[in-house]
């Protein structure tokens, strides 16, 4: 949810009714103005606005906007500069702080439930009054305003689609957090994101200026994590307890009525607004929000209005970056080039009237090939449901066990609360310190974990033919503990050849092409919590979400599972608790973990595959 690497502005010169207060200051382009205003909302909170403005245009311009949590005064300073070569220049470019934040008046409530404010104010009814007033006080506008931002500003993008101004004629919703409990930032299946969720919100309400920096005492914060017995022992020791989102997370781990009424694809029952959602497949803080909030919409997307590009990025990405390469993946081409191109269609044709306003469905990039593809339908109408099978002495097969199986019929390991799996190669630096290498940690090469007595692999023989992935990835697993609660992580690698000649280092990689995690307690509702029974057998389905990938001929298709994933996850103390925000020290046990592998127990992962084309 963090803010765009770079953001942008554009430029205008504003004349204000009376009694407005205005200020215009020029910009580093001396063909721009800028201008900056507090706009009334309907409960008469003002918001501060920043209005960046060409001083000469041939035609009446259209207004595009981004709200955020990030100062809009710091988006604004580079508009001028940046937007033409963002392919979003000849635009009134429009920049607020939301309630609560920077500039702007009010109470800031993270992730704002819809009409939880005063006056049934919240973050779509801001953004209509502010529209309402944009296009009737700024001089030289068309009357067509579209909105766009990334991650936080993503979601207040999507958001701005509901119950939208009649003015509002395009939307661009880029990484929204659909769902902070489900798959994005704070919780995943239920399991904690405990690093990010301290972080992030230590950042954004130890101050309401975004001025206090998270400080964990060691530059390995896998080590400051480990150091705290407990979930409350790290709250105290930060003081987390003075932070509403952190006191949200404690008070609520289950998604009860909170989480659920944060989550945004609940309200988009119909689609009125031509919308764009974006997302990267590597996104390693919001790619369930784009992906979920673009099934629902699909529902009720009669007009085809709905549109979905998918590219092989980090966390926005695709904004300002050249998108030619990801950690040690490279594509071939400039991604963020391609998407920069598309996007700057996409407004034109809706805003300005140009172009032929003709637009794949879907467009989603095959790293595996290193290409686009686009098509008329996502998941593809085509695509084939397959199931890879764990098997025997570490086999992955798209066999099923026999009904009798050699080697025994199950994989077991010890899972240890005191000696965590790293979710990526130490140290571990903080999320968003100068060295961190939190961008690209989904593509780290996952044989820093090869050899773990607590993480299982499988894998097929080197593939006969390409297998293309496009669609849901889902694994199934049949598992058992000797505690009474775990959590199962599940990765889909793809294991290169131990010989690239035209890139050695890539010899043998093991590219973590999707995976997740889900927190056993959940396995029935994720509501309600149970505890497991133990050493007894359970079905877990967990969501690996979607993914356009080509395994290549040649290649190996490799699952691992695990129990801990550390610090990103906090650790489950596989003792049941009501809530493991209160658990003591003497709650966290190793435990035995047992995932089968049977023709009663056929644990696989399931994935949605295009037929092979000769």
């Amino acid at each position: 949810m963090r803010r765009s690497l770079v953001v942008i502005a554009v430029t205008l010169t504003l004349t204000f009714p009376p009694g407005r207060a205005s200020a215009q200051q020029p910009v580093g382009d001396t063909a721009y103005t800028r201008t900056e205003v507090k706009i009334p909302m309907r409960d008469s909170v003002r918001l501060f606005t920043v209005i960046v403005a060409p001083k000469s245009a041939a035609a009446l311009l259209p207004i595009l906007m981004e709200r955020t949590p990030y100062s809009a005064a710091g988006a604004a300073g580079g508009a001028a500069r940046n937007a033409p070569v963002l392919g979003l220049g000849g635009y009134i470019l429009v920049f607020q702080d939301i309630r609560g934040r920077y500039s702007s008046e009010g109470t800031f409530d993270m992730n704002r439930a819809p009409h939880s404010g005063h006056a049934g104010t919240d973050e779509s009814t801001d953004t209509y009054d502010t529209i309402d007033w944009l296009v009737k006080n700024v001089p030289n506008n068309n009357g067509k305003v579209g909105v766009f931002g990334i991650s936080y500003p993503g979601w207040l993008t999507a958001v701005a689609g509901i119950g939208a101004h009649r003015a509002l004629k395009a939307i661009s919703p880029q990484a929204p957090m659909g769902d902070a409990w489900m798959g994005d930032d704070f919780f995943h299946q239920g399991a904690f994101r405990q690093s990010y969720g301290l972080e992030y919100s230590w950042g954004m309400e130890a101050s309401s200026d975004g001025s206090v920096t998270p400080s964990p005492a060691r530059y390995d914060t896998y080590d400051w994590y480990l150091s705290f017995p407990t979930l409350g022992a790290l709250a105290e020791a930060v003081g987390a307890a003075r932070w509403p989102t952190w006191r949200r997370f404690a008070e609520h781990p289950a998604y009860d009525t909170v989480w659920r009424a944060h989550a945004l694809p609940r309200y988009f029952t119909h689609t009125t607004v031509p919308t764009l959602l974006v997302g990267g497949w590597w996104d390693q803080e919001d790619e369930y929000g784009p992906l979920a909030t673009y099934t629902v919409l699909e529902h009720s997307d009669t007009a085809g209005l709905d549109h979905l590009v998918m590219g092989p990025w980090y966390h926005g990405q695709w904004f300002a970056d050249s998108g030619i390469a990801l950690g040690n993946l490279r594509f071939g081409r400039p991604t963020g080039l391609d998407f920069r191109e598309l996007q700057s269609k996409w407004f034109a044709y809706w805003l300005k009237g140009e172009g032929d306003g003709r637009f794949a469905e879907a467009t989603v990039f095959d790293a595996g090939t290193s290409e686009w593809r686009t098509f008329d339908r996502w998941p593809p109408a085509n695509a084939v449901h397959r199931h890879l099978y764990f098997r025997e002495h570490g086999a992955l097969s798209f066999d099923a066990p026999a009904a009798t199986t050699e080697g025994g019929g199950d994989d077991q390991y010890v899972s240890d609360p005191a000696h965590p799996v790293p979710y990526r190669p130490r140290p571990v630096e903080r999320t968003y310190s100068r060295t961190s290498r939190w961008r690209r940690w989904e593509t780290e090469d996952q044989r820093f974990v090869d050899g773990r007595a607590d993480v299982l692999t499988w894998q097929t023989a080197p593939l006969a033919d390409d297998v293309t992935v496009a669609g849901d990835v889902v694994a199934h697993l049949y598992a058992s503990t000797s505690g009474s609660d775990a959590d199962w992580a599940v990765k889909l690698i793809d294991v290169f050849p131990d010989t690239v000649p035209d890139r050695p280092v890539m010899g043998g990689y093991e590219l973590m092409v999707t995976g997740d995690i889900l927190r056993g307690r959940y396995r029935t509702s994720w509501e309600h919590p149970a505890p497991i029974p133990p050493n007894q057998v359970e079905p877990y389905t967990v969501d690996l979400h979607q993914q356009a990938y080509t395994f290549p001929k040649g290649h190996r298709i490799m699952v691992q599972v695990q129990s801990t994933w550390f610090p990103l996850y906090d650790r489950n103390p596989q003792t049941f608790v009501p809530n493991i925000f209160q658990a003591r020290p003497a709650d966290y046990q190793a435990r035995t973990h047992r995932v089968y592998r049977t023709a009663r127990y056929p644990s696989n992962v399931e994935i949605d595959v295009l037929p092979v084309t000769r």
